[in-house]
């Protein structure tokens, strides 16, 4: 059964970028503007052993199937969220080469759904993040200061891939 990210459901944009529906999913959307190639940027976000480069918590993540990155493929990673150290397992559920890569958690203390979308622009790439996460026993989903910071680390997240991506920009001649 397809994802509602992956079907392309527009996620509701309250003012706050943020809702909990009645399952107790987080949601929300994020976006940034990177001056660098889209094939660079897509190609680094698709690189599980960079994530722990740009993700905040993040301590190690790796590939753990053989093969290309592509549908289906597993990766784990290692870290903190929200002061807890986790080890989840990611599957690839959607990679179109430099429009689109999503995958989900299969194993570890939150379920939870990503999907990046790429798009080129001026001088540059714009990414959009869309996640989806149930907490189940982590913390609560409708605890407003904890959702808060939740999304604070995404958006530092993306502050930090464009931090590193544009750290050897270089300009238009």
């Amino acid at each position: 059964m397809s994802h509602p990210i992956e079907m392309g459901e527009r996620i509701p944009n309250w003012s706050s970028g943020i809702f909990v529906k009645e399952n107790k999913m987080i949601h929300f959307d994020l976006n940034t503007h990177i001056y660098r190639p889209l094939i660079q940027v897509f190609a680094f976000v698709s690189t599980p052993e960079n994530d722990f480069q740009w993700q905040y918590g993040t301590l190690s993540s790796a590939q753990i199937s053989r093969g290309e990155t592509g549908m289906g493929t597993l990766f784990r990673a290692i870290g903190h969220l929200l002061g807890r150290r986790i080890e989840t397992v990611y599957e690839v559920t959607v990679f179109e080469l430099n429009k689109r890569y999503g995958f989900k958690s299969v194993s570890g203390p939150v379920d939870s759904y990503t999907l990046y979308t790429f798009e080129l622009t001026e001088g540059g790439t714009r990414i959009n993040l869309a996640t989806e996460t149930n907490p189940r026993d982590l913390f609560k989903a409708n605890d407003a200061a904890v959702i808060k910071r939740f999304k604070k680390q995404y958006k530092e997240n993306l502050a930090l891939l464009k931090s590193i991506m544009e750290a050897h920009r270089i300009p238009k001649a």
